[in-house]
């Protein structure tokens, strides 16, 4: 099962559930995966020995101008502007460039050959108790997580072998947290009860409904004394949303962060709802999958089994799954 951390805004304590939640299942059934490759932390509570650290590339057009024609078709078949013509001549603008290959394969002249160009790295290796672990590093400058994210991806989710992954994604809704959500089972959204944290959960939780993968929430930092923020419950109610988990505004919890110890370490006590929270998702997703089969067996549409799998409480992301492209990143 693949599980995915989230939140609408940087800030709210994803990575501090995600690290959590992979702490508390038992050693040798989780992996974890960072793929907030702009400013991952993961490492900063998980301690991992990392061994293993290969480079990402993206493949950059290179013109020979001695074949080149000037007829720009290069220019009109790319989607992002990365190729201009300049009188007769095409320029390149490798920061626009997805790596897409469009130019290569339609140039008439062949004069167009793609060259790698480093945009960031994947690191891996154990973490506690052995827990395989991998998180990505965007080089300073390079515009594109997505490819980082889209190797992260083949080499350490596809095929694992673990009860559960983990894939701590990145804040916010764009190209790369959808990227981060491809294939997940299930997404915790983390959230925390302010204005803006509200705001910015109603676009994680389009986001989670465009791509049809069950979701839940997470609050971090709830009142003193557990008071609701009253708006964000009143969106849980209209949504459905579950909220599977509680934790509370509590200075310790903050200073352990800060220090970079897990919620483990400072509050043990939180293991037992972890774990509460992991079976219920399991349930979630099991619902989902059921009600999906069953739309199957009785010859129903896709998105009639993913209505019943939300009504259940999570429609299955084998149900119906959304590749966006790995290089449409805006």
């Amino acid at each position: 099962m693949i599980i995915a951390v989230a939140s609408g805004k940087g800030g709210t304590g994803k990575t501090t559930v995600a690290t959590s939640l992979a702490l508390a299942l038992p050693a040798g059934s989780v992996a974890y995966v960072d793929c907030d490759v702009e400013a991952p932390n993961g490492h900063l509570f998980l301690d991992p020995s990392l061994d293993s650290r290969e480079p990402v590339n993206l493949l950059i057009p290179e013109v020979d101008l001695d074949r080149c024609t000037g007829c720009g078709v290069c220019a009109e078949v790319c989607q992002y502007h990365a190729i201009v013509m300049a009188g007769d001549k095409p320029l390149v603008f490798p920061d626009l460039c997805h790596g897409c290959g469009s130019c290569t394969t339609n140039c008439p002249e062949g004069a167009i050959r793609e060259v790698p160009h480093r945009v960031g790295i994947v690191e891996s290796g154990p973490a506690a108790g052995g827990m395989p672990f991998a998180h990505g590093l965007l080089d300073a400058g390079e515009p594109l997580a997505v490819p980082i994210i889209h190797q992260l991806h083949q080499q350490h989710v596809v095929g694992h072998t673990q009860d559960v992954v983990i894939v701590d994604a990145p804040p916010g809704t764009s190209c790369p947290v959808v990227e981060s959500l491809r294939g997940a089972d299930f997404v915790l959204l983390v959230t925390e009860p302010t204005p803006f944290g509200l705001h910015d959960l109603r676009l994680a939780v389009e986001v989670a409904k465009v791509l049809e993968v069950p979701a839940a929430v997470v609050i971090n930092r709830e009142g003193e004394g557990g008071r609701h923020f009253e708006p964000l419950e009143s969106f849980l109610a209209e949504e459905g949303l579950e909220v599977l988990m509680r934790i509370p505004l509590d200075r310790s919890i903050a200073e352990a962060v800060a220090r970079g110890r897990s919620l483990l370490d400072v509050a043990p006590h939180y293991r037992t709802d972890l774990l509460g929270m992991y079976e219920r998702v399991r349930q979630l997703v099991a619902a989902g999958s059921d009600a999906v089969a069953a739309g199957h067996d009785a010859g129903g549409a896709g998105s009639d089994a993913v209505a019943a799998g939300h009504d259940a409480g999570g429609a299955s992301s084998d149900a119906v799954t959304v590749h966006p492209d790995a290089g449409g990143e805006r």
